[in-house]
This record gives structure tokens, sequence and C-alpha cells, in this order.
């Protein structure tokens, strides 16, 4: 009698590399932007290039350690969940040794990369960390678990501005507010895929929160985001093309209002709206960096 082989076991590099997700490179691009946001803004369109490099591989390792991290919260949450259950704490590809592991190894580049900046920036790293740390756990007991990610995001844009500038001023606060509305937005929106899974487990989230009103409140934040950018524009003189990018932005964020805006929306909008901030931050990068330089 023939059986059915076995499919290939995953190699560990392999799940290692999807525990990072590095094969999903949107997450990590667009927890990058609003640190190269602040760096090209701080420096006036002309970051130093050994400081870009710090930014973009602190970037990378502090992505790596919260990605990580939220996973070793929800390694019994993940597999009740149709989008997360293929994990690969979750799918016991990995042991929760080597996951601690990893995230150890993450935390300590991220480390030797912070040693590089200034006192000031060195130091609003350590207080991120509670922040990346902690957050996962977030969706247990407060009813927006995604303000919390929105605000380990903005730490991207202090540590980014202070490393140029050894300083916090209005545009950094500007900036800042711009990032953690812009995060808690495009979180929210790709949070309402799973809005069922989380009523059914009972964890929180913001979908769960605002419930029927959560593409109004989508909308409000990308608002936020515009409003915050406009001013943030004006404080600092920049040029027209920054204008026309954050136009493109305006015009995308009121798309994506109204794809969400149906009661029951086509359920492959949500992933949409995230991969789609990505350009639209990159939109944004460019139209800082010429708005600062011409």
């Amino acid at each position: 009698m023939l059986t059915q082989p076995h499919p290939p076991v995953e190699p560990v590099w392999q799940s290692i590399v999807r525990l990072l997700r590095w094969d999903k490179p949107a997450g990590r691009l667009i927890l990058m932007l609003p640190a190269l946001w602040a760096v090209v803004l701080a420096a006036g369109g002309l970051p130093p290039l050994p400081l870009l490099g710090v930014i973009v591989l602190g970037s990378l390792a502090t992505s790596a350690a919260g990605c990580v991290v939220n996973d070793l919260w929800d390694r019994n949450i993940d597999p009740h969940v149709a989008r997360t259950r293929n994990r690969p704490l979750a799918s016991r590809a990995l042991s929760v040794k080597v996951g601690i592991g990893v995230a150890i190894v993450a935390f300590v580049c991220a480390w030797v990369l912070a040693s590089y900046l200034n006192p000031l920036s060195y130091w609003l790293c350590v207080i991120a960390v509670p922040f990346i740390v902690f957050y996962p756990s977030a969706k247990r007991f407060f009813p927006v678990p995604q303000l919390v990610m929105a605000l380990a995001w903005g730490f991207g844009v202090l540590i980014s501005w202070s490393a140029v500038t050894a300083s916090l001023t209005l545009p950094t606060w500007l900036l800042w507010g711009a990032t953690v509305f812009w995060a808690l937005g495009f979180d929210t929106a790709y949070a309402m895929a799973d809005r069922e899974d989380d009523e059914r487990l009972g964890v929180q989230s913001s979908p769960r929160f605002f419930g029927r009103y959560t593409p109004l409140a989508v909308a409000v934040c990308f608002a936020a985001t515009a409003a915050l950018l406009a001013v943030l524009g004006m404080v600092l003189s920049l040029g027209p093309i920054y204008w026309l990018a954050l136009v493109v932005a305006i015009g995308a964020w009121s798309w994506h209002y109204l794809q969400l805006r149906p009661q029951t929306p086509d359920a492959s909008i949500y992933a949409q709206v995230f991969r789609q901030n990505v350009w639209i931050g990159f939109v944004l990068l460019l139209g800082m960096e010429l708005g600062a330089v011409l």
C-alpha cells in the first residue's frame, strides 16, 4: 500500500527568517520610514551617510526584536488566528528557547548600534525597550493596543532626530505626532482582518473598540497625520515638492477610507491599506528630501 509522502521539514534558518519577518519586507520598511523622515528633515535633507546607515540597521534590528517578542507573547494565541497560525513559534517549528535566543541577538545588535549615537539618542533607545517588550501584551488588558504599538513606532522619530541635533524641538514633536497617528491608522485598518478572531478569543483591538466607527477612526487618524505634516511643512519652510507629496498621500488615504467604509468590505483591502502605506511613506520621504534641499 502506497503512503503519501510527508512534506519536507522547513530548515531552521528559514523558520528564523520567517520569525524575523524578513520574508515580508513591507513591515520592516514601514517601521524604518519615520526614522528616515526624521533624519532627513533634521539634517536639512543631507544626513551624514554613517548615521544614515546606523538608522537603517538599527531599524532592522529593532523591528526584528519586536517581531520575535510579539510572537513569544502570542505563541498560544496565534495558532487560533487564521492569519498567524503558521508563524514559527505558533506552529512549533521553532522552540521558545530559540525565539528568546534570536530576540537577545537582535537586542544586542540594536544596543551596539545605539552606542554610536549621542547620549540623548542612546537613552531614548533605552526608554523605547519597554514599549517594544510589552506592547504585544497590551491586547490582553488595554482596549486600544494599536496605540501602544504606535507610540513604540514614534520612538524612531525621536531617536533619529536627536541623533542629528542632540535635541528635541517643535518640529520633532510635530513629526512624532504625525507618525503616531499614521501608525495607529494603518495598523487599525490591518487589524480589521482579525476582528472576528479577536472577539472569539477575547483579545482587545482598536477595531473592537471603535466597532462600526472603525473606518471613521482610521480616517481621523490619517487626517490628523496630514494636518500635523502640513504644520511641519510650514514650520520648516519646505518646498513645493513636499506639498505635492503630501497631496498625493492625502489622496491615497482618502481612497483607503472609501474602501474601508462599506459594511462588508473586500477582505483583501486590509492588507492592501498596510502595504500601500509603505509606498505612501516613501512618497513622503522623497517629498521631504527634495522639499528640504530645493
